[in-house]
């Protein structure tokens, strides 16, 4: 068994919450894996909130389950039936009309809390791109990056209520759902207006995440915390970026030397089992264990990097 087919057993594994059950359908559609992602979609669909958040296993997550919608748009293309058309137009009616939200049109990203996370970026940027809605997609980002982002580092958590940020962390995790969210969005969807501003904005958050590596290659949870543990994942959210970006022309062509740099680096966190080590760890995403993101990550990462080029590993 390869590494890669190791880590996809590891993924298939773990129990998955809807966001990660959508970037686990997003790994396999990357891989190639169209069985495996219409399968994935299938199940979000079977567990579709009645107000249209898909994957829902009683959540209350907002977004989290926009994640889903690529892989549901993928099997509708593939196989015509209406029954995913319909769940993604539930989602989409979900976070453009019903899902909370500020005053702003900025969405909540939890249920009862009037909260913005950067999560939220990657959950609906792509998803809200690929639907036809470009203009809702950097409205979101700008709603985000307007409360969260200082010196293109984001904290973690904003708070609506009280004006401030309620974890103003620079968490690695929360950093990689932003740049590998604008990295995706720009490869689905190469025509969204606006492009250049998101390719720069993404190009500034990853540089300044770039800055605080660690001599390993790896990060530590908090970026700018050495007292926080060293954590693999924003590695290779981080690798994911550089790679498409890359390889899309909006980075400039050595970034895929750092794409590879980056994911050789959490590579060696693979464990013979498959498993990601080392990654901030579910449930709870507070300490170093592994996680159904941080095993689809890998696989994004692999594909974006590529076959290694002669001369590196």
């Amino acid at each position: 068994m390869s590494r890669l087919e190791a880590v996809l057993s590891a993924l298939l594994a773990v129990q998955r919450q809807s966001w990660e059950q959508g970037v686990a359908a997003q790994a396999a559609l990357d891989l190639g894996r169209d069985d495996l992602a219409l399968l994935l979609a299938e199940a979000a669909v079977a567990r579709q909130a009645a107000d249209g958040r898909l994957g829902d296993v009683d959540e209350p997550g907002v977004v989290n389950g926009a994640a889903c919608g690529e892989a549901v748009l993928a099997a509708h293309r593939r196989t015509g039936e209406e029954v995913f058309a319909a769940a993604a137009r539930r989602q989409l009616a979900w976070l453009t009309d019903a899902a909370p939200r500020a005053a702003d049109g900025t969405l909540f990203h939890m249920l009862g809390a009037r909260e913005m996370w950067a999560d939220t970026v990657y959950m609906v940027l792509p998803f809200l791109a690929l639907s036809g809605r470009g203009d809702l997609a950097v409205a979101q980002l700008e709603g985000h990056r307007r409360r969260l982002c200082r010196d293109g580092l984001y904290a973690a958590i904003w708070s609506e209520e009280s004006g401030t940020l309620r974890r103003a962390d620079h968490w690695g995790g929360g950093n990689g759902w932003v740049v590998a969210g604008i990295a995706r969005t720009l490869r689905l969807v190469p025509e969204l207006p606006q492009r250049d501003d998101l390719a720069a904005h993404a190009r500034e958050v990853l540089d300044a995440c770039l800055a605080l590596r660690r001599p390993d290659g790896l990060f530590h949870d908090v970026l700018d915390d050495p007292a926080t543990f060293r954590e693999t994942n924003a590695a290779q959210m981080f690798a994911y970026a550089a790679a498409v970006g890359a390889a899309d022309g909006w980075l400039p062509e050595s970034y895929a030397a750092t794409g590879r740099d980056l994911l050789a680096a959490a590579t060696r966190e693979v464990d013979r089992y498959g498993i990601v080590r080392g990654a901030c760890g579910s449930p709870s995403f507070d300490r170093p264990g592994w996680s159904a993101e941080a095993q689809a990550f890998h696989l994004l990462a692999a594909c974006a990097v590529g076959p290694a080029r002669p001369g590196h590993s």
